[in-house]
């Protein structure tokens, strides 16, 4: 029960391990094992291509899996809970649970039980009262965290030389050996120095640290994205300047329209919610204030867009490049185009979406689903392009959400040529060109740099 990058690498890197990918979803495990796997990742369809059939399985036979595995990660969707205690911050756990209640009464020898999902700390904790309560005679578990610490986009890069493997385990002899099991599989391509061991509540607690760390640093530049914009600095100056700085470096100090994916927002609400049930409301305060700058980031690029078009967009065109949350995955999740097409279709605008990955049934679903947009405004206000070209043609105004490279060498004289004038282009992740689109007769609105036409 684990991810696909992550298996297909541990196939190919060892190949005397059978390694079994199961689902109770059939369509999604027949779309693993069909030409056009479910994902897109660079690097991963080759990967499954060449191990899929020798010791590389997608299954929905759970229960064969469970009773043939020496080794069982368990990597189950843990989304924020959507009603009830800890409603909009804590984790959803009843997958983890459903999993372990299932391990627990199907095995019929002793396992290891890897924690792979992203979990509150003391999770582990829940998984052993449960398999302890439901387990067979005779029949032992060991529990270990392992949490990934992949980027999308570059996720297989990430896992042929990570920079570090965490494995968190109890100080038991047992739970030991349990990780020196898990130790041995990785050491076949990560240095030794590279695998990380910790006790189990440390690693459950560093996915969420890590992530939330990350997340800070983009809301940090994010919020000085505005005092640039407001003061005339330029925000890629203040970055790289400060990014010099040894102690700070320059990773993820690129200012853009807010963090989207799976994992930050999630990973900080819940975050929010271990301070508070832990009664450390000025903690909590501080990791969710990183959520509220990001929201605020989205709200204000959206309240530009706006304010540049002379303060009305209704029924004016707005092409929207890009509805994946970062470039190199068609991951929607988060997605800050979601918030902004939202703001888009209530002040009644035409929404021309074009993105080179994600399917126009995902984009229907997500702003019908995770939008307040109803079916019937998406037929009348929201269409998906197949091409950047025609997505333009007519518009008022292109806006850039996500950072494809795809869109740094488009023919902006050509889509000049077919949009209403004044022509806007709105960049929201600070790839483009400025002063090229100005001589072509643009008018351009970068994040983080004060506007000048």
């Amino acid at each position: 029960m684990s991810s696909g990058p992550t298996c297909a690498v541990i196939a190919s890197k060892c190949p005397d391990i059978k390694v079994t990918i199961v689902d109770i979803n059939q369509a999604r495990i027949d779309a693993w094992n069909s030409d056009k796997i479910p994902i897109y990742e660079p690097g991963l369809e080759e990967l499954v291509f060449a191990q899929r059939g020798k010791n590389l399985f997608f299954s929905s036979d759970v229960d064969a899996a469970i009773l043939e595995s020496d080794l069982i990660f368990v990597s189950v969707n843990t989304p924020t809970k959507k009603g009830g205690i800890g409603k909009g911050f804590a984790a959803d756990l009843a997958y983890v649970e459903a999993a372990t209640r299932r391990i627990a009464l199907v095995a019929q020898s002793s396992k290891v039980i890897i924690e792979k999902s992203t979990v509150p700390c003391r999770t582990a904790e829940s998984m052993r009262k449960i398999l302890d309560a439901n387990h067979r005679p005779g029949v032992t578990f060991d529990i270990l965290s392992n949490p990934e610490f992949l980027a999308e986009g570059t996720a297989i890069k990430d896992l042929f030389a990570p920079d570090r493997v965490l494995i968190g385990h109890l100080p038991s002899e047992t739970g030991v050996k349990a990780m020196q099991a898990l130790s041995s599989v990785y050491a076949r391509w990560v240095p030794q120095e590279r695998i990380v061991t910790t006790r189990l509540w440390s690693s459950e607690l560093t996915k969420l640290a890590s992530n939330a760390l990350l997340a800070q640093r983009i809301s940090s530049i994010n919020a000085l994205s505005a005092i640039c914009e407001a003061t005339g600095a330029d925000v890629d100056e203040v970055s790289y300047a400060c990014g010099l700085d040894s102690r700070i470096g320059p990773k993820f100090l690129k200012a853009s329209v807010g963090f989207g994916g799976s994992c930050f927002q999630k990973d900080i609400l819940n975050l929010v919610y271990l301070s508070r049930s832990l009664h450390l409301p000025e903690v909590a305060d501080y990791w969710e204030q990183v959520v509220i700058m990001n929201d605020y980031q989205k709200r204000r690029f959206g309240e530009q867009i706006v304010r540049e078009l002379f303060n009305t967009i209704t029924g004016k065109k707005i092409c929207v490049y890009g509805f994946a949350f970062k470039k190199d995955t068609g991951d929607t999740r988060e997605s800050a185009a979601i918030a902004l097409i939202e703001a888009f279709v209530k002040e009644n605008a035409n929404v021309q979406i074009y993105d080179p990955q994600v399917e126009a049934s995902q984009i229907h679903y997500d702003l019908t689903h995770e939008a307040d947009i109803t079916d019937a405004q998406y037929e009348k206000l929201i269409t998906v392009h197949k091409n950047a070209y025609t997505a333009a043609e007519s518009s008022d105004a292109i806006v850039v959400v996500t950072e494809w490279d795809e869109f740094k060498t488009l023919d902006y004289k050509k889509i000049y040529g077919t949009m209403k004038k004044p022509a806007c282009i709105f960049d929201g992740r600070l790839i483009l060109k400025p002063e090229a689109l100005r001589e072509i007769g643009f008018k351009v609105t970068t994040i983080g740099k004060a506007a000048t036409f």
